[in-house]
């Protein structure tokens, strides 16, 4: 089955770690894909910062808008993605379990299955 990490921190949090610690994890996360490179389908991207994001969103009278930043208000950040095949949800939570950005606070990885099959919508 298909799932999709969602990396997510929060940035507020992220700035009280040290940096020589923050390093640290980074080297674990580079050693953690490599180890595990066997579930992904695709490594997927570290994202910049939502300061860089642009959105379009549903505006009034239907016109689309378009606004600098992200569109939620939510103290998360979504960091980066990856697309990863397991035979079922408990494998990609056991895989996750080891993201080693986990060990610091504020950090999560939200696991989200992948539609695969669009054959409902054949007409």
């Amino acid at each position: 089955m298909k799932y999709v990490l969602m990396y997510t921190n929060r940035p507020d949090l992220d700035a009280a770690v040290p940096p020589e610690r923050h390093e640290e994890v980074y080297r674990a996360v580079y050693a953690w894909f490599g180890q595990n490179e066997a579930a992904f389908v695709d490594g997927g991207a570290e994202l910049l910062g939502p300061e860089t994001a642009t959105t379009v969103h549903h505006g009034e009278s239907g016109h689309r808008v378009v606004v600098d930043g992200p569109f939620t208000e939510a103290k998360e950040n979504i960091g980066g993605f990856s697309i990863i095949d397991v035979p079922d949800i408990d494998a990609a939570i056991a895989l996750v379990r080891t993201w080693p950005m986990l060990e610091l606070p504020g950090n999560s990885v939200e696991i989200r299955p992948m539609v695969v099959d669009y054959s409902h919508l054949e007409s």
